[in-house]
């Protein structure tokens, strides 16, 4: 039996987006920007797929939806769009707990002159709206918060944070990807300024994302080219793969009242099941958070590290597939650096592993992999194992 519990890495594309995108690249392959009928046939699934997903953030206006080629684009197009402005260095704000596609083109940023406040958070992983009030300068052009974190599971209280941005004029983006389909996103309740989709993490297609812009915020797009998507990403869009995203997020958004409240069904019972295994401790804040995930820190009792690749790997020998949070690089045992921002010590942060619940993950997928990590936890334990770890995609 294998079971597949990394939903939060990616999920598989939906077969009603795969019939579409067939359906797509046999009939209507034309280019979008073209005058002809090929191109208007082409061009209206692109505003199809555009409506589509507005719908499920309930942006008002399609035209806020600019595709690009997943979120990691549209985190790096929502940063540097904003920096770009900007003739000289301003001051940013992130968190302390972002994903590395945020992270890492802020930490360019600083390279270049910009001052960046990542601001802490505490051992949930939360985000404090006094701290962002605090971090406010009179240079402050942005301000990057995720919405859901990928590794330990947070949500933050998004809308307290962008009525603090909303009145000193500072913009707000917030990294969506792991919450987007899984909990109902309103940006005109939130007010966000920016925000980041990612097709995949939807059961749509890879290769496929999104930002929403709101009307009258401006970038200054990464790409020159043919100036598609009103301007902001230059490239003939990928029409198969966009068409896909929309199927995707129309049925999420038609399933999200039912299919939510049964991952926090099976995400609460997992947690329940995995309770009194004294060496294995939650991460995150287990009630403000994404209805799908599960995650924990593994401790030896005997002080020895146990990594989170050393249980990933033995889950997937039992055919059960989840997450380790800890990053390699050049063969070196690095510890998960959300866990650290969260206080967590280095040898817990090296221990961390991910378990995240899907359309297909039904209660006994849950009760056994439940069964198997209690298992693996004990022989690893007795064997006193300690393997390098891998990163989150």
């Amino acid at each position: 039996m294998q079971i597949y519990l990394d939903y939060g890495a990616t999920t598989p594309t939906r077969p009603e987006a795969i019939v579409t995108m067939q359906t797509i690249l046999t009939q209507q392959w034309g280019n979008p920007s073209s005058l002809h009928i090929w191109g208007e046939r082409a061009a209206t699934v692109i505003e199809t797929a555009r409506m589509q997903i507005a719908e499920l953030i309930n942006a008002k206006t399609p035209e806020s939806i600019v595709f690009t080629s997943g979120g990691t684009e549209a985190n790096n197009l929502a940063i540097m769009g904003v920096a770009r402005k900007y003739k000289y260095p301003q001051h940013l704000i992130i968190s302390s707990v972002e994903h590395s596609a945020v992270a890492e083109p802020i930490n360019l940023l600083e390279k270049w002159g910009w001052q960046v406040t990542r601001l802490p958070v505490d051992n949930r992983g939360r985000v404090s709206p006094l701290d962002l009030q605090a971090a406010l300068q009179d240079n402050t052009v942005l301000a990057s918060v995720i919405y859901g974190q990928s590794e330990v599971g947070t949500v933050q209280p998004i809308e307290e944070l962008t009525k603090i941005t909303k009145s000193s004029g500072v913009l707000f983006h917030t990294d969506a990807v792991q919450a987007i389909g899984r909990l109902p996103i309103d940006v005109e309740k939130v007010q966000v300024d920016l925000l980041s989709l990612s097709s995949h993490k939807i059961y749509g297609p890879q290769g496929a994302g999104a930002l929403y812009i709101r009307p009258g915020v401006k970038l200054v797009p990464l790409m020159a080219g043919g100036n598609q998507e009103m301007g902001f990403r230059s490239g003939t869009q990928a029409i198969s793969v966009i068409a896909g995203f929309g199927v995707a997020a129309e049925l999420a958004l038609q399933e999200m009242p039912t299919e939510t409240p049964r991952l926090i069904e099976l995400r609460n019972r997992l947690f329940s099941q995995l309770a009194n295994i004294s060496n294995l401790i939650p991460t995150g804040d287990l009630i403000q958070r994404l209805p799908h995930h599960v995650s924990f820190c593994v401790q030896n009792t005997d002080g020895k590290i146990l990594s989170g690749r050393s249980i990933v790997i033995q889950m997937n020998l039992a055919g059960i597939g989840i997450s380790a949070g800890t990053a390699c690089s050049s063969g070196k045992l690095s510890p998960s650096s959300v866990l650290m921002a969260m206080g967590y010590g280095e040898k817990l942060a090296l221990g961390a592993i991910r378990l995240t619940l899907g359309h297909f993950t039904e209660q006994a997928d849950v009760d056994w992999a439940a069964i198997t990590l209690t298992q693996i936890l004990e022989r690893l334990q007795l064997m006193k194992l300690s393997l390098v770890s891998c990163h989150f995609s």
